[in-house]
């Protein structure tokens, strides 16, 4: 019976969940167009302790949204959680970012699945997955171009859902492509992840943790 907490901050969705025995109690988030992570995230995770008549005290787990995505978004989550683990003396859990977003879709018929971050310019974070969203090939950082993921759309049906699908779509006719715009990883998705995860007691060393960046933080 494991009462998880749940952040993801890897994008400008604040998103909170709390989850016992695998299944979601209590869901807060915040998608306005800046980021409001340092302003909510706390207020958020004491909102939603309080409207599930829990504390602190109650959790066994933290789990987080590990990147890519938001360098600031990322190190507020990551400390967040890294701190009330310490606090509690309780496991971090860590989730890929971009299998949120692949979760959120149910395909069939050997569909494949791009999770898409927006990264900048023409470049996004992406990973692929089969139709049972096992991964085909490893998390990159690419810039976009009209022959990107042929190998695939020559296949089969491509899903390509994140907020970074309107740069592809914008120069990506192919019949096979099927666009999901503006979705943003969440802490539903997690839930199941990690529960699982904390079952088989697939946590992170507290001190040493780090979110997987992707790319070297540039300032400006």
């Amino acid at each position: 019976m494991a009462v998880i907490l749940c952040l993801e901050t890897a994008t400008t969705n604040c998103s909170v969940g709390i989850a016992q025995n695998g299944e979601l109690l209590a869901l807060k988030e915040d998608n306005s167009k800046g980021y409001s992570h340092a302003e909510k995230l706390h207020v958020f995770i004491n909102e939603i302790l309080r409207e599930t008549n829990l504390t602190v005290d109650d959790l066994d787990a933290v789990a987080v949204s590990k990147g890519p995505g938001s360098y600031t978004g990322l190190r507020i989550g990551v400390s967040t959680a890294k701190g009330l683990c310490f606090s509690l003396d309780i496991p971090l859990i860590s989730v890929p970012t971009l299998d949120l977003l692949a979760k959120q879709l149910e395909v069939k018929d050997k569909a494949v699945v791009v999770s898409m971050l927006d990264a900048r310019r023409m470049e996004v974070y992406s990973a692929i997955y089969d139709d049972e969203l096992k991964q085909l090939r490893e998390t990159k950082a690419e810039v976009l171009d009209e022959n990107s993921f042929q190998e695939y759309l020559k296949k089969s049906k491509v899903h390509f859902i994140g907020n970074g699908v309107t740069k592809f779509e914008d120069i990506c006719k192919h019949s096979n492509a099927v666009f999901h715009n503006q979705k943003f990883p969440s802490a539903k998705e997690m839930v199941h992840i990690a529960e699982s995860k904390y079952k088989k007691s697939d946590t992170e060393d507290v001190a040493y943790f780090e979110p997987y960046y992707l790319k070297d933080f540039i300032a400006g």
